[in-house]
Order: C-alpha cells, then sequence, then structure tokens
C-alpha cells in the first residue's frame, strides 16, 4: 500500500481486481449452490415403511408435497405383508394396501419422476420383540430356530441370543412362497428393482437346523443373495440390501449390529457386485462405502437420526464422488434417509413442533440431506 499510495493508476487496477474477485466469488459460490442434484448424487433417498391404507392419501400428498420439491428420486418403502397378495392371501396384514392404493402411489411417484422400490424382508427380520411375523407365523416349518420359543415378554440381550428369527436358506419349499409375494410385489408397484432386506441375520447355519447344520455361513448368506438376484435378473431386475452383513464386525470395530460377528461377512467376496448395497451407520460417518465401492459394488450410505452424523456421510459421500476415478466414482450412488418407524409416526412428527427425541432425530436428519440437496453443502 505504500507504493500505491503514490500511484493513482495502480488503485484504480487494484479496485478493479477487487471488484473482480468479489464478482468470481459471488458467481463460484452460485455455481456450487446451484449444482444439478444429479450430478451431486444420482440417488437421493428415503426409505420408510409404506403407509397403512387409512393413512395413504396423506403420503401421497407427502411425497407431492415434500419429496419430490425436495429433489428426493428414491423411495423405498417396507411393504412386507402390508399388501393384499393373491398368491398367498394368508400371509396378508390385516386391512393392508390393495392393487388399487399401491397404483395411486405408483402414478404420483412415476409423475415426479421417484423411482418406487419396494422391500420385503428376506432371511432375517421374521419376527420381532414377542411376535413371529406372517411367514413363519403360517409356514412355522421354514423356521432356521424352530427349538428357540418366543418369549412373552422380549428383552436383550437373552440367553437363546434372539433379536430376530430367521427362514431357512435350505428349506426346499420356502422360495416357492417368497418368490411368488416378491414376483407380485414387483409386478403391482412396476419396480425395475427390490430392496430384499437381509439385515441384522443373527441366525444362520444353527447346528439344530438338519439342512445348514455344519455349512459355512458366509456360502449360506452369499447363496441365498444369489438366489434372489438370480430370481430378479431373470427379468432385468436389480436387487438391492443392506450391507451390514459383508462387513467384518471384528476387524472393523463395527460390532454385531452394523457388521456381522458370526461370519457371514465373507460373502462379500460370493456374491454378484451387481447388488446395491445400501450401507447403513448411525452413530459414526464410517468410511466403509469406500470399501464396497473397491470390491466393485455401487453403494448408499444410510443414516437415520443423527443430523451431525447425516451431515458427516454427505460430506463424505460428495468427496468420494469428486476425489475418485471415474470407475469408482460411478459406485458411490449417494445417499438414503432410513426411517424406523411408521409413516403415520414420521409425518406426525415432521408437521409438528411438539416431539419426541427419537422422531425429532429422523425428521432433523431427513432435513439435514433436504438442505445439502438444495445447497451442496
Amino acid at each position: 500500500m505504500k507504493h500505491l499510495k503514490f500511484r493513482p493508476a495502480g488503485i484504480a487496477n487494484s479496485k478493479r481486481l477487487c471488484q473482480m474477485f468479489a464478482f468470481l466469488l459471488v458467481f463460484f459460490s452460485l455455481t456450487i449452490a446451484q449444482t444439478p442434484p444429479d450430478s451431486l448424487m444420482p440417488v437421493r433417498g428415503f426409505c420408510i415403511a409404506a403407509p397403512r391404507r387409512d393413512n395413504l392419501n396423506r403420503f401421497i400428498d407427502f411425497m407431492k408435497k415434500e419429496l419430490a420439491p425436495n429433489g428426493i428420486n428414491t423411495l423405498v418403502l417396507r411393504v412386507d405383508y402390508n399388501y393384499a397378495y393373491e398368491s398367498y392371501p394368508n400371509l396378508r396384514d390385516e386391512e393392508p394396501l390393495s392393487k388399487k392404493q399401491v397404483k395411486k402411489l405408483v402414478r404420483v411417484a412415476q409423475k415426479h419422476n421417484i423411482q418406487l422400490i419396494p422391500q420385503i424382508n428376506l432371511l432375517g427380520h421374521q419376527s420381532w420383540a414377542e411376535t413371529i411375523h406372517n411367514l413363519l407365523r403360517e409356514y412355522p416349518q421354514f423356521d432356521e430356530t424352530p427349538h428357540i420359543k418366543m418369549p412373552e415378554k422380549y428383552k436383550w440381550p437373552n440367553d437363546d441370543g434372539l433379536y430376530c428369527k430367521s427362514y431357512c436358506p435350505l428349506h426346499p419349499e420356502v422360495h416357492d412362497v417368497v418368490f411368488a409375494l416378491v414376483d407380485e410385489i414387483i409386478k403391482v408397484f412396476e419396480a425395475k428393482a427390490f430392496h430384499a432386506g437381509m439385515d441384522e441375520v443373527f441366525y444362520i447355519g444353527e447346528n439344530n437346523c438338519p439342512r445348514c447344520s455344519g455349512k459355512d455361513k458366509a456360502e449360506l448368506f452369499a447363496g441365498e443373495v444369489t438366489k434372489i438376484r438370480d430370481f430378479l435378473a431373470a427379468d432385468s431386475l436389480e436387487l438391492w440390501i443392506w450391507g451390514d452383513r459383508l462387513l467384518d464386525g471384528s476387524t472393523t470395530g463395527l460390532g454385531m449390529w452394523e457388521a456381522s460377528e458370526n461370519y457371514t461377512f465373507s460373502a462379500i467376496d460370493k456374491i454378484p457386485n451387481d447388488v446395491v448395497i445400501c450401507d447403513w451407520h448411525y452413530e459414526r460417518a464410517e468410511s466403509t462405502p469406500a470399501f464396497f465401492a473397491v470390491k466393485g459394488f455401487r453403494v448408499i450410505a444410510c443414516p437415520w437420526n443423527n443430523p451431525q452424523v447425516t451431515g458427516a456421510q454427505l460430506e463424505m459421500m460428495h468427496r468420494y464422488r469428486q476425489n475418485s476415478n471415474s470407475v469408482l466414482q460411478g459406485r458411490f450412488l449417494g445417499v438414503m434417509q432410513t426411517v424406523w418407524s411408521s409413516a403415520e409416526t414420521f409425518m406426525d412428527a415432521y408437521y409438528s413442533e411438539t416431539v419426541n427425541e427419537r422422531a425429532a432425530g429422523q425428521v432433523n436428519s431427513f432435513k439435514t440431506i433436504v438442505d445439502y440437496f438444495k445447497t451442496g453443502e
């Protein structure tokens, strides 16, 4: 500045440079803020239980007014038995969604360019707390652990290591039933992909099972994933699953919930890598999406109810996409908010200022995702 004091022309040039620099800052900030969401993250997802029939119209309004305008382009609906199946009507929930009602969801999703993906929990999660779900209730012969009885009042931990039951993947009749349901739900949803769940499988290859005893747990898990994938691939459909059973819980320090401590993790090298992995972590933004991508899988990071963790996962996936070569970049698909309550509970929390902490966490996590998709930060 001492030299510029005696050079008026230099001062003028300096002012012009400052003005130009300020303009460029504004320009680039606007450019970042207006980065097309598709290039930021191809999958901007939302996963929730399918609504009950008496809340269908309310949920459709939520799709129209909240999901579509906020850039959500993928909706995984956990249907399970909340549909009026024709192939096995004995497996329906009470008052399930009708075909006509599902078609209303489909048409709204199509109109707003939202990919609609139905989910039925396969293999694991065939019970919850004290309740056996519909498949094992109607077909108890499919139970991997029939000797383990459901408690009158569930608590964890327990002597049986019971979190949720599994069906036996080697039962000769189980796939006749579950594939009929999958085929039916895929067709009514006009879906191009199906989510099979397959998380938190704690019962597999049990010693008391006459078919699975002594078999390698990773082989069993991989066999079931591959069987489902092949069934879908015959119609050019895509399989999505949760990724926890493919991670080594001990080596990674992730433990028995976010990863496997019952030796299913080597299945990652035994399944087709066109399966899409939904990689859920709720307490930290674990770097496991990079592991899945290097293994050849497309991966989606899935937060739940901690906005700070959600923000870190968004930044992580964005960073991976920015700093990866063209092959790896295409495997980091994006982020999907998971909601582990009913659709009704989530909507109540979303539109209310007075909610419990868990519900508020889910809502605030979703809003963190929405804000990020809008601003890129």
